[in-house]
């Protein structure tokens, strides 16, 4: 029995491996089952075992994406390491299939008939935990909003990450998110907070897990 749930787990991971794959490349609307099943050599009974339909299956990708980003700090750090983490996404964009495709699902859901915001509001509230550790450190501008600039960030990181993939193929992406630093920290940090803060794509490529 045990061998048996565990052969269905891999096969469930193999098919949101694949359909990560096919919808990077196509999006939702091009990326059809047939080709998620010979991507994942599999068959469409199995695909239809494990989610109901092909939207069930685009949802899964975009809540599957934070199982594959590795070595993120497990405690908020405050503004430098929010700062770092949105390298660290730059990057993962750049280079982990499955993140992307997740990112671009939940970009173009309209197209599936999709509504899932919860991905959204776990990276707002992400974001927002490393915005409290930065008030208690005294970074944050007293009328500065946690809440409301996590949310700010979120949008525009996504709005910078869809203007890189038309621009470069997102091969720009690190030096946009360096640029909406530049324009949105004089309004949340304290000058003297934000003189020590670095913009550095490379900082976080000293996390571990």
């Amino acid at each position: 029995m045990v061998g048996r749930q565990q052969r269905a787990v891999r096969t469930r991971e193999l098919i949101l491996e694949a359909a990560a794959e096919v919808f990077d490349e196509s999006g939702f609307a091009g990326g059809s089952i047939t080709r998620i099943t010979e991507r994942a050599a599999t068959t469409q009974g199995a695909i239809y075992f494990h989610f109901k339909s092909k939207e069930g299956l685009a949802r899964a990708v975009i809540m599957y994406q934070a199982a594959h980003l590795e070595g993120l700090p497990q405690k908020p750090g405050g503004l430098q390491q929010l700062i770092d983490l949105t390298f660290y996404l730059a990057h993962e964009l750049q280079r982990n299939v499955v993140f992307r495709a997740g990112v671009r699902l939940a970009v173009e859901q309209g197209e599936a008939g999709l509504s899932e915001y919860s991905i959204y509001q776990e990276w707002i509230e992400r974001f927002r935990a490393e915005l409290t550790v930065a008030r208690a450190a005294g970074e944050l501008l007293p009328d500065a909003e946690e809440g409301v600039f996590a949310a700010v960030l979120v949008a525009g990181f996504t709005g910078s990450q869809v203007m890189s993939q038309i621009a470069s193929g997102r091969a720009d992406l690190p030096e946009r998110i360096a640029s909406l630093w530049r324009c949105l920290l004089p309004g949340i940090a304290m000058p003297g907070a934000r003189d020590a803060l670095v913009l550095d794509a490379e900082r976080h490529r000293g996390w571990s897990c």
